[in-house]
Formats: C-alpha cells, sequence, structure tokens
C-alpha cells in the first residue's frame, strides 16, 4: 500500500475516477496501485506524480508494516 498516495488525495478530496480520466488512466488500473494491488509501471509513476505536483519516490514510499500485515492475513487463509 501507497500510505502516501493514498494521503495526498484524501488530503485534496480528489476523487479516483476524476484523476483517472484527466490523466488517461484507466479508473481499476488507478485504483489497484493506489490500494497497493498493482505496481506501477515507471511511466505511471511518473505520470501520477506529476499530476499530484508530489515526489515521485516520497509518494511511492511503502509501507512496510501494512505489506507485512496484509501478507500474513493472505498466509493465514
Amino acid at each position: 500500500m501507497y500510505t502516501n498516495l493514498k494521503l495526498i488525495i484524501w488530503r485534496s478530496r480528489m476523487h479516483q475516477n476524476k484523476m483517472a480520466q484527466e490523466m488517461e488512466m484507466d479508473e481499476a488500473v488507478l485504483s489497484r496501485i493506489i490500494n497497493g494491488y498493482r505496481e506501477p509501471t515507471t511511466e505511471q509513476r511518473r505520470k501520477i506524480a506529476r499530476y499530484l505536483d508530489a515526489d515521485e519516490e516520497w509518494l511511492f514510499a511503502r509501507d512496510i508494516e501494512l505489506v507485512r500485515k496484509r501478507n500474513r492475513i493472505s498466509d493465514e487463509l
């Protein structure tokens, strides 16, 4: 999960569907990227960072604890 990405979108009160439309990106793909279910391509990372006017590296920093927790839950299933 990209916590910083989710945070900046939440703070801006932006809707994912509008964001996807303006970036000419599939809304489902954007949603999967935001929620950490899909790794963005280099071009997608750049496009999202430019759109949000944010540092790409900061924006796509992983929340390691959430990743570990998600992996433990899926291992238990």
